[in-house]
């Protein structure tokens, strides 16, 4: 039975206890799926709209010891390897998880599950106490979260009914009508601009940026009291330029409600992607220290009074 995409939709984790991704502490539901394919990206479990199958090669007791993952596969997507371990055959496997259902230690396990608005909304009032006394709430994130249009919006909608604060993350690329649909729901939104150059943003992401920079001008032209914070994670050889960070910073002042936040580039998800039977595009790329803290100085130099500071 396919799901219903106002009441139920596809996400593959719920962090509790956030204090970086809005204000006050947060629970933020990650949703699968996204437009992009950042080559730095953290959550490569998020691109694909659908649960996917990971491995865990360290987590498994191996054949002599198991096997279950073999026999419980009905389409041979899996042989002996080395040092007694499964392989997956990605390009034979159906993703139809009857391997990780077996697995006794999850070494084989999947990214993503189908749940329902009420469950979700079940595990974040766990945390109501928390949100009223600092402020916090629910953070919809991904993935691109409004790549599930009508799921996210429901989600968002339902929260408000219960008197839940609200942030969403977004990378931009979305349906104008959605994500202004979804703005009336929100108390606060974080929004990415990577770099304003059209051509490297297409070679970074595989998208150009057009979609984002309307939107976020219509945006804040629309909703001019919704606190909005835009991200721009750098990466080196990409955006880690004074003048790429001089052309967001001028892209975005004077608008109202609106401040500016660096992120550094890091390899925390880089593991995920071996489960994934990936390879991590950048390889062992490091951001420098001393290379981030100039932006910041560039950033702090650059931006008051011109923005306005949305803080946590």
């Amino acid at each position: 039975m396919e799901p219903n995409h106002k009441r139920s939709g596809y996400v593959f984790n719920i962090q509790q206890f956030s204090v970086h991704d809005g204000p006050g502490i947060r629970t933020i539901v990650f949703l699968k799926g996204c437009p992009l394919r950042c080559r730095w990206c953290s959550n490569p479990e998020s691109q694909a709209s659908k649960p996917e199958l990971a491995y865990n090669q360290n987590k498994c007791i191996g054949i002599a010891a198991c096997g279950r993952c073999l026999n419980a596969c009905p389409h041979n997507a899996l042989r002996q390897g080395e040092a007694d371990k499964p392989v997956v055959l990605r390009d034979v496997c159906k993703q139809c998880f009857s391997c990780a259902g077996a697995c006794p230690t999850t070494a084989l396990h999947t990214f993503g599950q189908l749940m329902s608005i009420d469950d979700i909304l079940e595990v974040v009032e766990q945390d109501n106490v928390f949100f009223s006394r600092s402020g916090g709430g629910l953070t919809l994130s991904g993935g691109e979260p409004l790549m599930q249009p009508d799921f996210a919006v429901e989600l968002l909608q339902a929260a408000k009914r219960r008197r839940i604060n609200t942030t969403m993350e977004t990378s931009g690329y979305a349906d104008w009508q959605t994500l202004e649909k979804a703005c009336h729901y929100l108390n606060t939104l974080i929004y990415d601009i990577k770099c304003l150059d059209s051509g490297r943003h297409c070679e970074q992401t595989r998208l150009a940026n057009d979609i984002i920079l309307e939107n976020f001008v219509r945006l804040t032209a629309a909703f001019p009291n919704l606190p909005i914070l835009v991200r721009t994670p750098v990466i080196p050889g990409f955006n880690d330029s004074e003048e790429d960070i001089t052309a967001i910073i001028n892209f975005i002042k004077g608008r109202p409600n609106v401040g500016y936040e660096l992120l550094p580039y890091h390899r925390l998800g880089q593991q995920k992607y071996e489960y994934l039977g990936k390879e991590y595009p950048l390889g062992n790329l490091t951001l420098r220290e001393e290379q981030f803290e100039r932006l910041n100085t560039v950033k702090s130099a650059l931006d008051n009074p011109c923005l306005s500071k949305v803080t946590y």
